[in-house]
């Protein structure tokens, strides 16, 4: 079952976009949510406020990506902006290759989604002046302090 929750922010002024329509589609979406809220360092943060045109690999169809976070951060060398995906670690690597079960078909596809959807995330993030990052369980909220 898919999990989603709006988030109601403590900080509002912080958030980019519409504070009262902030959807969360994972518990770590709406963990890193918080931790955007709460930290000092991030000034600025919106949650798929924008999308990044595609093409599907698996149906060669264009499609739209809205990554699940900006963030403008204060570091040392001035203000960075970031474009940020949430993902479980096991989507961001290959699949473990085995028998051609529904399973094994779909995480293969999956991934291969994730692919061009990062792919042009990297890309859009190039042209304008930010940086794209995929953050798993194992580095969620040790990015910007």
């Amino acid at each position: 079952m898919a999990y989603k929750t709006l988030f109601r922010p403590q900080r509002p002024e912080k958030y980019l976009g519409d504070f009262r329509n902030i959807i969360c589609r994972s518990l770590w979406e709406r963990s890193f949510a918080k931790y955007c809220d709460e930290t000092p360092a991030i000034l600025h943060w919106g949650s798929e406020e924008f999308c990044v045109p595609y093409i599907s690999p698996v149906d060669a169809k264009p499609h739209r990506y809205f990554p699940d976070f900006f963030l403008e951060v204060r570091a040392a060398t001035g203000i960075q902006k970031f474009v940020i995906e949430i993902k479980p670690k096991y989507q961001t690597v290959v699949p473990v290759k085995r028998k051609r079960t529904q399973r094994y078909l779909t995480e293969v596809m999956t991934f291969a989604v994730n692919q061009a959807k990062w792919e042009a995330a990297t890309a859009f993030c190039q042209k304008n002046g930010f940086t794209f990052l995929v953050l798993t369980e194992d580095d969620l909220f040790t990015r910007f302090k």
